[in-house]
């Protein structure tokens, strides 16, 4: 049996010797993930020897992220929101920028214990679904995909975090087979054009669904389909947050505002990149 210590310095080498910038911090998530234990532990206890299966086991895992697979998709997690999603190859691996939407709308609730009604279009792990729901103690919701594999994804996470009894999930084209009105929705569309396919970074085109990246040769397919469906969803005096891509807010804007959206705000992300929109005011809520 090897040391701790040991699996820690050979894979930081190789880790550092292929580019990576952190990479015994690399190496430590890395062996902390396949062993299930604390990180702080390894570190607590370099002599402490790790079984065969877990260094055979450590070794394939390395292998995976030195030819640059995503650590989360390797480990099939990933922290959002402080919270832990599984994630697979059915669902987009989650992003911090994408929590610019949760703080946006937080920010913007009169309170937090109200018996608010959520929507996240195209859920895929639910992690915005559930970041909301976990913030919103008496709040219920719904999360849509159109993939199924991806809707038992969110499923899990959401018997893991407990929150099962205030969701369920449904299969469905963003919003299409359900009727409003919501006081909360969420949305990340795929809004990368095709023409940028070439230009992503390998961990995003080789390892995330396309079907969660890709929207027509513009990138604004998605947001043109939402844009006849929002006005129908969102309650009126509810407000919508749709994730967009960093030079897309002019265009998207528009899309929303030619739909009856009255008021659309641009939220920036940590990077100071324009990320979320956030939309009310639509004029046929009415009726709703």
């Amino acid at each position: 049996m090897t040391r701790v210590g040991r699996l820690l310095d050979e894979a930081a080498r190789r880790l550092r010797e292929s580019g990576f910038a952190s990479p015994r911090r690399e190496a430590r998530l890395l062996l902390a993930g396949v062993l299930e234990v604390p990180s702080g532990k390894l570190l607590a206890y370099p002599e402490q020897e790790v079984a065969p299966r877990g260094e055979n086991d450590f070794g394939a895992a390395l292998e995976r992220r030195l030819q640059g697979e995503p650590l989360s998709r390797i480990l099939g997690r990933r922290e959002f929101w402080s919270l832990e999603f599984e994630i697979t190859p059915a669902v987009l691996d989650p992003r911090p920028d994408s929590e610019t939407l949760i703080q946006g709308l937080l920010a913007r609730l009169s309170e937090r214990e109200g018996e608010w009604s959520v929507l996240d279009l195209g859920t895929g792990s639910g992690c915005l679904l559930l970041a909301m729901l976990h913030e919103l103690p008496q709040a219920r919701g719904i999360g849509t995909d159109c993939s199924e594999e991806a809707l038992l994804v969110a499923r899990r996470n959401a018997t893991r975090l407990g929150l099962d009894a205030r969701c369920r999930f449904l299969c469905a084209d963003w919003g299409a087979a359900l009727q409003g009105p919501f006081d909360i929705v969420l949305c990340n569309p795929p809004y990368i054009g095709e023409v940028e396919r070439a230009g992503l970074p390998v961990e995003v085109a080789m390892h995330d669904p396309a079907t969660a990246l890709f929207a027509g040769p513009d990138g604004l397919a998605a947001y043109r389909s939402l844009s006849g469906q929002l006005p129908d969803l969102v309650g009126k005096n509810g407000i919508a947050a749709v994730e967009i891509g960093a030079a897309q807010a002019e265009a998207v804007a528009r899309l929303f505002r030619q739909a009856g959206a009255g008021s659309v705000e641009v939220l920036r992300d940590i990077a100071g990149h324009p990320r979320c929109l956030l939309l009310s005011g639509f004029p046929q809520c009415a009726a709703n």
